[in-house]
């Protein structure tokens, strides 16, 4: 299973799934890379069926729905969606 991990000012744990084809994904993407935050991500629908299992079980955990995308913020706060004002006041930004 290969996480991305994109380099920036770290914030703390900050973990995005999301699928590839997801336009609110690839926002939500768009704006931690813009605000210049240190993250890691998974696209859950380029898993392996192995992998995919075990990840959206992860995910089931953070948000019951399995809806994407979903934000995890020092394993405490999870945003769910594309939220711009609701991650900006999580990471202080």
């Amino acid at each position: 299973m290969e996480w991305i991990h994109n380099k920036g000012k770290n914030k703390g744990k900050v973990i995005l799934y999301a699928l590839s084809t997801c336009v609110w994904c690839n926002k939500t993407k768009q704006l931690l890379t813009d605000l210049g935050i240190e993250f890691s991500y998974i696209y859950v629908d380029k898993l392996s069926q192995k992998d995919i299992g075990n990840v959206l079980e992860e995910v089931r955990h953070w948000n019951p729905a399995c809806s994407f995308p979903v934000v995890v913020i020092n394993d405490k706060t999870c945003i769910i969606g594309f939220r711009e004002k609701e991650i900006r006041e999580a990471l202080k930004v």
